[in-house]
């Protein structure tokens, strides 16, 4: 053989190399290739077992895809991420995500080095899919993505690859493979339908796993949020949902307003620049029907969702929804839908749809912010470096976050003022109010932001101020803990107490969880009905927990430690140990119940005090859980003590003050076929606090003799259904054919009935039972007859009563104040003023001399000015109303809860009248009398 010239040996190992490369993505496996299918097929649905394997397949096949795992889901399955980018960057991937990251904190960089580090960087994009399961969608363009992405060599790819990191992930498996094996399970593929799906698509929350994204409950919102938050930073996140609008294909952003006024400024023209590149791309590839801002409801008012919590951690937080279904369609005929106009600039003709051209869309819409986020490349990624550094700017000095209630407080002030007139120009021409105002009221001292939030030590009930904390942390704000005692504002903290500080990147979601929302009266003209909010209008986390903290204005140091994970409460103590009778726990603390619920499945004496006691020094309002002494107590204390942080006192005599001992309850939960939401947070609630219960269907109530099964039963919102059903609810109470079902699930089909479920209720409450019925299920009040009327109603023509107009009284999600008779046995262990969690719910007039027939108001407002957070139009309709009733029936009790007390497992600071409630049901029905020997 003769010498080869070295450049041929060399264009030979090129071509053969070239020819590798082709060969090796030539044999990247198609969807149709793995699943016998297109995707976006008619009748055909890929479930997660198939996605995984597919991935796992092409991660092996390509140098452009790893698999990370990222988290384990409710119900135990692994939840994978596919990282997608050039083979380069994989070699550099580590450092990219650092990148990511410093750019993110924003922390010791300079603009210099920022922009430095914006060049070197490659922008970070996270695209989901399948959140909401019965959106079957969202999963299956997820999967065409990743193909495509993996195994086109167009020059619009490669660039992509180039430029961005891919982070693909299916945000609900187990949803998944619900949804899509109840599709595909019948053999006749025209007769395949999402619909009927027997119980939620999460296991605790379903479509409420898009609520979840600031108190960060559930295992998967707790994996994305690490991914999200703590450890890739995203600076662009895409949420996939499903359907549009009716009579169009698709909404895509930019979005309606209000924007939410903690959010930094380039959120929303962040928003507007990858919208625009959306819009554009659809119409230029001739895919008409998108529709934006007004053509749907959706805001970036509300915290909470995959989509809006990115906002407050300064990430273009991206969504759409597109319509499509396995089963052909069509777009109906809507004529105010055929106009061209700004939120519709190209609309689309009514046809029939197929699934595929829904993944086509959904290819479309990725690829233009895969496109957005290549050509910004270094702007997106220096623009989240510049929103961290503002956040630390405004919180490291003087700053006011302008509100709505605030400007009205320069209307009231100039009004006021009776020489003030609004300025002019020398033609006239109005100049506004007079801009001394803005600095007088807007930008008084006492109305400046916080510099930081000090939660103490020292507060009723530390363990939930720490769960408190772990929320934040899990949203990758950061939290310190003070090793010593440090004064702030003056006033002195002990060690283990938490600083929040305003100055960090994150510094708009940590207003949005201790500051009041402050919702704009939303109302399209003079007198009209308000424009409901998007999801709730008031949240504030801090207030819902029931949390006691400091709002400090002014800047100051201590011996504190940033805390880089999650933390636990110290250690409790149990003291007095020496000859003890017994053991008192404080009322206030939320983790007693699962004291109690464990010592009394273990055969302990429990009982509650009904009124204050003293006891070494310390003061015990009504409620204190007394343990009667006994072998291996102690031992069972301690073990308490160190897990859950609290305290217990021995005292040496057993108190002589009036109790009520405690029973183990046979709890039993309402549920019903394709599942509650309400229902399942509570199912969740009462597993985190160890309450034994039951889960009953409507068929298991219709059977009766329900005491002889349960000692209280629990109805959360749409159980009970109202005298006058309305027809949309109806629809929505319809079940399936049984036999269109499998016959396991059988056996939950149908709905409480005023006609054969209310009897059996009411002979359960007569017998003894306790009824707690939350939110619009305390309409069982009118079916009981119970000496309640509605004060939310009006006199209408010839006399009828009827609803206040949403004109005059309209109160969406929001936090309202409220008082509260801890006194009560319901009440024990709540401050005499609470806030509560209120979306539009019932509440109660008590007619004179209704104590005389077994009625006691627990908690009211007291208040014409509830609000605390959100929005409240006419909220002085609610003055003298009652919120909580306990009512005395037969030999049980109903207890009526109009706020919701467990509302998305947020309201920890209402969680103690759930549990009360369900504790009660062991403590018998007599006079409280003393039982503790």
């Amino acid at each position: 053989m003769k010498n080869k010239n070295p450049r041929d040996l060399w264009l030979v190992v090129a071509l053969s190399c070239a020819l590798l490369g082709a060969t090796a993505f030539g044999q990247v496996t198609t969807p149709q290739e793995q699943f016998g299918f297109e995707l976006g097929a008619d009748y055909h649905l890929a479930n997660y077992q198939q996605l995984t394997a597919y991935w796992q397949k092409l991660a092996q096949q390509s140098e452009r895809m790893t698999l990370e795992r990222i988290g384990t889901t409710a119900e135990g399955r692994p939840m994978w991420m596919a990282i997608i980018t050039s083979p380069e960057n994989h070699r550099n991937l580590g450092r990219y995500k650092e990148i990511s990251k410093r750019l993110a904190l924003a922390r010791d960089l300079s603009d210099d080095q920022a922009r430095a580090l914006a060049s070197e960087g490659r922008a970070v994009v996270w695209i989901d899919g399948g959140l909401h399961a019965t959106e079957v969608l969202g999963a299956q363009q997820l999967m065409e993505l990743v193909y495509q992405m993996v195994s086109r060599q167009d020059a619009e790819t490669l660039r992509f690859l180039d430029e961005v990191i891919l982070l693909a992930a299916c945000a609900n498996p187990d949803g998944l493979d619900l949804v899509a094996d109840w599709y595909m399970r019948e053999p006749e593929p025209e007769k395949r339908s999402t619909s009927g799906v027997p119980r939620l698509y999460q296991k605790y929350v379903g479509h409420d796993n898009n609520r979840d994204f600031y108190m960060v409950t559930q295992p998967e919102t707790e994996a994305i949020s690490r991914v999200l938050f703590r450890e890739w930073f995203p600076q662009i996140a895409y949420n996939h949902h499903q359907t549009g609008p009716a009579g169009t294909v698709l909404f895509a952003p930019p979005f309606r307003d209000p924007f939410n006024y903690n959010l930094d400024p380039l959120i929303p023209a962040g928003l507007d620049l990858v919208g625009a590149a959306m819009h554009n791309r659809f119409i230029a590839e001739d895919k008409p029907g998108a529709t934006m801002r007004k053509g749907a409801s959706y805001s970036t008012w509300w915290n909470g969702g995959l989509r809006t919590t990115q906002y407050f951690h300064n990430i273009i937080g991206l969504l759409t929804e597109t319509i499509g279904s396995p089963n052909p369609m069509e777009i109906p005929f809507l004529l105010e839908r055929q106009l061209p106009k700004n939120d519709l600039p190209y609309p689309i003709p009514p046809q029939k749809w197929r699934f595929r051209q829904s993944v086509d869309y959904s290819i479309t819409a990725n690829r233009a912010v895969l496109d957005v986020a290549a050509r910004y490349r270094e702007h997106f990624l220096f623009n989240i470096y510049r929103m961290g550094k503002n956040s630390i700017e405004r919180g490291s000095r003087d700053h006011w976050t302008l509100t709505p209630d605030r400007l009205q407080r320069v209307r009231s002030a100039f009004e006021a003022d009776k020489a003030a007139e609004e300025e002019t120009d020398e033609r006239g021409r109005r100049r506004g109010i007079p801009a001394r105002y803005y600095d007088e009221v807007l930008r008084s001292p006492e109305t400046r932001d916080p510099r930081a939030y000090v939660i103490s030590a020292h507060q009723a009930d530390f363990p939930t101020a720490v769960k408190f904390v772990n929320t934040l942390i899990r949203s990758g704000i950061a939290v310190h803990r003070a090793t010593d005692t440090f004064q702030a504002a003056g006033k002195s903290h002990p060690a283990g107490s938490f600083a929040v500080f305003g100055a960090q990147a994150f510094r708009p979601h940590v207003l949005d969880m201790f500051e009041p929302q402050n919702h704009p009266d939303d109302i399209p003209y003079p007198g009209g009905p308000p424009t409901p909010p998007y999801d709730s209008a008031g949240w504030t986390l801090a207030y819902q927990m029931g949390i006691e903290f400091d709002r400090v204005l002014e800047g100051f140091e201590g011996p504190f430690q940033e805390l880089r994970d999650e933390v636990g409460p110290p250690p409790g103590s149990v003291s007095g140990r020496q000859g003890a009778a017994g053991y008192l726990l404080d009322p206030r603390l939320n983790d007693g119940a699962i004291v109690v619920n464990r010592l009394l499945a273990a055969g302990k004496r429990v009982a509650r005090l009904t009124g204050p006691y003293e006891a070494g020094g310390h003061n015990f309002p009504p409620g204190a859980v007394f343990i009667k002494a006994a072998t291996g107590l102690e031992e069972a204390l301690h073990q308490l003590a160190e897990e859950l942080g609290i305290d217990f006192r021995g005292v040496d005599q057993k108190p002589r003050t009036a109790s009520l001992e405690l029973q183990p309850v046979r709890i039993g939960l309402w549920d019903r076929y394709g599942g509650s939401m309400p229902s399942g947070w509570v199912r969740w609630i009462l597993e985190k606090y160890e309450f034994p219960f039951e889960v009953v269907f409507p068929p298991q109530l219709d059977e009766g003799d329900l005491r002889d099964r349960f000692d209280v039963l629990i109805f959360m919102g749409g159980a009970i259904p109202s005298e006058q059903d309305s027809a949309r609810n109806a629809r929505r109470r319809r079940m399936p054919d049984p036999e269109t079902i499998p016959e396991d699930w059988r056996a939950r089909l149908g709905n409480v009935t005023v006609e054969k479920t209310i009897p059996a209720l009411k002979q359960f409450v007569e017998r003894g039972g306790t009824l707690l019925a939350v939110g619009s299920s305390t309409s069982i009040a009118s079916h009981f007859e119970l000496p309640l009327g509605n004060p939310l109603t009006v006199k209408a023509a010839g006399g009828k009563e009827t609803r206040l107009p949403r004109e005059k009284y309209y109160i969406p999600g929001s936090v309202l104040r409220a008082k509260a008779d801890n006194s009560h046995p319901l009440a024990f262990g709540l401050s005499e003023s609470l806030d509560v969690y209120f979306n539009n719910n019932p509440v109660f007039y008590l007619p004179p001399r209704a104590h005389l027939q077994g009625v006691s108001p627990v908690v009211w407002f007291d208040s014409a000015e509830p609000l605390r957070s959100g929005w409240a139009l006419g909220q002085q309709y609610l003055k003298d109303t009652a919120a909580v009733v306990a009512v005395s029936l037969g030999k049980g009790r109903v207890f009526l809860f109009g706020p919701e007390i467990t509302f998305r497992a947020q309201p920890h600071g209402t969680f103690k009248l759930l549990f009360n409630g369900i504790l009660l049901a062991g403590a018998g029905n007599g006079a409280l009398e003393s039982r503790v020997e």
